[in-house]
């Protein structure tokens, strides 16, 4: 089977890479010139744990190719799959579809033949059947066909996310479409992973309903975290007591500083919006966004406490800035309103992340950039952990106590044990923990 991706983004990239391994001819088109000579050269735009050798791999095998041509692309493809960007609209709060629905036209109007044109990209409940009307506009010959296959790829394990995923998603309208779309999973069948075959708007809704859940799961946490730290219980054992229950789960039950990253933030707002519009609220979503972006704005308060109500002048050391460990991503990142909000306080911040590169481009210019954790913390008179890469779980207390010359530690996302720090002489803090 031969694919064209359009997109050479996050989930294009991913996506296309693994398809390859799955025996695929893949075939990624960008329009970004850049972007693809990079690729062609083996370098990743993106960091994500295991990718550069996969996309070496397929191809040096010839699985794999990239171009910006699309008729290129396109050339023999049984599907197309749509993986460009829908980031939030300004103003409103709604997905922007503007490249989606362009990429749905040229691909339209540049087929030579039947095709399967696939939305991998999240988009809103009601974008397939508006796909389907610009192809029909375009191309009333009726050989295109619509379908919806999201993606669940979790930043930092989305190889292992493809590869042996919880099930797979096709929304489809035809026989055709479902069975091009089960011949490129046909190496997830043989290990049995469930097929969820459904209709176009089911399929984009699982979706949206999936990533909204996780984010109200999260955000529950980090209330009863608050509510811990108020009644002297320990939200650990409180997420665990919960988790064992098999009708709610251990996953998404970490107390911290709220969600980020490129899919929570933007998709819980889209479906707030759609369903707004559509006269079904989900107002216990709406609270969910409003209790994180507040969350995020009080954990810089933690340290200005610690450190007796002002930070003017004083030194804290930051360990992580990405929204979450293993991935360079910074969008809606917890560290993107703590960071500026403790600058604006007037304290000098050194910051360490394993994956600096995207934090340098949006964190104000003023922040130092650490070479290494322990050149974050030497001589602070506090330290922040907002990420938690396991490189700092490896620090050890008596090592941080020799390094800083203050005793605060505002941990986030409750790395070290309680005690441990408590005995090295910090004046430890954590998240829902006495």
């Amino acid at each position: 089977m031969r694919i064209a991706m359009l997109g050479a983004g996050y989930v294009g990239l991913v996506s296309g890479a693994c398809f390859a391994e799955f025996g695929v001819d893949v075939c990624i088109v960008d329009t970004d010139p850049a972007k693809i000579e990079a690729l062609k050269q083996g370098r990743i735009p993106i960091y994500e744990p295991g990718l550069d050798r996969l996309v070496e791999e397929n191809a040096r095998d010839g699985r794999l190719t990239f171009t910006t041509e699309l008729k290129e692309a396109m050339r023999g493809a049984d599907a197309v799959f749509l993986a460009v960007g829908t980031p939030t609209r300004r103003g409103d709060g709604h997905a922007d579809l503007t490249y989606v629905f362009a990429a749905a036209e040229q691909v339209a109007k540049a087929a030579e033949g039947p095709l399967v044109l696939v939305t991998k990209s999240t988009v809103p409940v009601g974008t397939g059947r508006k796909i389907e009307e610009i192809v029909r506009n375009a191309r009333p010959d009726g050989q295109i066909e619509v379908a919806s296959n999201p993606e669940f790829l979790r930043e930092g394990s989305a190889i292992g996310d493809f590869m042996r995923p919880d099930r797979v998603v096709i929304g489809v309208e035809s026989e055709r479409a479902a069975a091009v779309l089960k011949r490129l999973y046909r190496p997830l069948y043989l290990i049995e992973t469930p097929v969820v075959q459904t209709s176009l708007e089911t399929a984009e809704l699982i979706k949206y309903a999936a990533n909204a859940f996780l984010a109200v799961k999260i955000t529950f946490i980090n209330q009863m975290a608050d509510l811990c730290e108020k009644a002297g219980a320990n939200v650990h054992d409180v997420a665990r007591g919960m988790g064992l229950d098999g009708r709610i789960g251990r996953k998404f039950l970490h107390a911290g500083p709220g969600y980020g990253g490129s899919c929570f933030p933007k998709d819980t707002l889209a479906l707030a919006r759609t369903a707004q519009e559509l006269g079904a609220p989900v107002t216990i979503v709406e609270q969910t966004i409003t209790a994180n972006d507040t969350r995020k704005e009080q954990m810089a308060q933690r340290v200005i406490d610690a450190l007796g109500g002002s930070v003017a002048g004083k030194t804290i050391g930051i360990l992580g800035l990405t929204f979450k460990p293993e991935t360079d991503d910074m969008r809606d990142a917890p560290s993107l309103v703590i960071v500026p909000a403790l600058i604006a306080a007037g304290a000098k911040l050194r910051a360490y992340d394993p994956q600096p590169g995207h934090a340098r481009q949006v964190l104000p210019a003023d922040l130092h950039f650490a070479s290494s954790a322990m050149d974050a913390v030497q001589g602070a008179d506090a330290v922040m952990l907002i990420t938690e890469w396991n490189e700092f779980r490896a620090l050890s207390p008596e090592k941080l106590r020799a390094a800083m010359k203050g005793k605060v530690v505002c941990d986030l996302r409750n790395v070290w044990d309680p005690a441990q720090m408590r005995e090295a002489g910090f004046s430890y803090s954590s998240i829902g923990r006495p």
